[in-house]
């Protein structure tokens, strides 16, 4: 169906899949070990900051829902994922485009998300740190819920938007060179004009706002941290260094992924390319096998219980 000579299609093909078809059977297995890894590392490490009682505090409170954001993400896209690699025979996908923009809008949402909730989690290391006689008064359990509800609210409705407009595109073309979809990538396939310029100048403010506000704020409250501890003894720094090494690792993880996601389609436009399909694999699953075991090992506190569980499993 056309209109306005426009091919508003219903349906989409991921052919990301076709640069994989010839190691579809191996990736399928790499990929369900990952998502079983994931499933059970973050699990394990949510499960030990809320049944520990000492672990209860506003810190560990940002880690549990970071990696409880990691697995919805997770859950979301890895057994797509693994029945595309089953299905896929040829290498082309076909998805509605519905589906799609569904996908599309829970990746961009819950992407976004992570940041939120990573300044949110520096704000507490800044207010631990440099100020810790006011720290009990400024982060109280409400204030942290509130924080909470804040950054997983704030990206689904920009995310919401940003999805709407996208939906009302009109587009010329209907292959995407990923694995999954994203509102990028959608966009990318519109037939252009005022409604595609519309959709583009809300997807930059919502990176903006969701993504750079938030970075630059992680960026400002660690080199405040970093002051700081110069200043102090080297035990203080030593330990408000090693609680902050965790956070700074997930931060860094997040924002290489996506800086190199963002400049590869900025460098090559609408190009296909196998440098992209990687980069858009390696977004979804670096951070996301990352974050547990960043959080599991460098942990002190979380690393305790999780020996002293796993010792007692096995004697068991």
């Amino acid at each position: 169906m056309t209109s306005a000579g426009f091919n508003v299609t219903s349906s989409l093909t991921l052919v990301g899949f076709s640069s994989l078809s010839g190691h579809s059977s191996l990736l399928f297995f790499v990929f369900l070990f990952l998502y079983l890894f994931v499933l059970f590392s973050d699990s394990l490490v949510i499960y030990i900051i809320c049944s520990q009682r000492a672990l209860h505090r506003p810190m560990f409170a940002f880690v549990a829902s970071v990696l409880l954001n990691s697995l919805t993400a997770s859950t979301l896209t890895y057994p797509k994922l693994l029945s595309d690699l089953l299905l896929s025979g040829a290498g082309l996908v076909q998805v509605s485009r519905t589906l799609c923009l569904c996908q599309g809008f829970l990746v961009s949402s819950l992407g976004g998300a992570s940041f939120m909730l990573l300044s949110a989690m520096a704000f507490d290391r800044y207010l631990s740190i440099c100020h810790p006689m006011h720290y009990a008064v400024l982060v109280t359990p409400a204030k942290v819920v509130l924080m909470l509800l804040l950054c997983w609210m704030l990206p689904l409705i920009g995310g919401g938007v940003t999805t709407l407009l996208a939906s009302r595109l009109p587009l010329c073309r209907a292959q995407l060179n990923r694995v999954y979809c994203d509102i990028y990538s959608i966009v990318s396939l519109s037939c252009g004009g005022a409604e595609a310029q519309l959709s583009g100048i809300f997807g930059l403010l919502f990176t903006a706002v969701i993504i750079c506000l938030p970075t630059a704020f992680v960026l400002f409250s660690y080199a405040r941290i970093l002051f700081i501890c110069l200043r102090r003894s080297r035990s203080f720094s030593s330990k408000a260094l090693q609680t902050c090494l965790p956070h700074l690792l997930v931060f860094f993880n997040y924002s290489i992924s996506v800086c190199l996601d963002l400049l590869l389609r900025r460098l090559q436009s609408n190009r296909e390319s196998d440098s992209t399909l990687i980069t858009s694999i390696l977004m979804m699953l670096v951070p996301t096998v990352l974050n547990p075991v960043v959080y599991g090992l460098k942990l002190k506190e979380v690393f305790t219980h999780v020996k002293r569980l796993l010792r007692y499993r096995r004697d068991s």
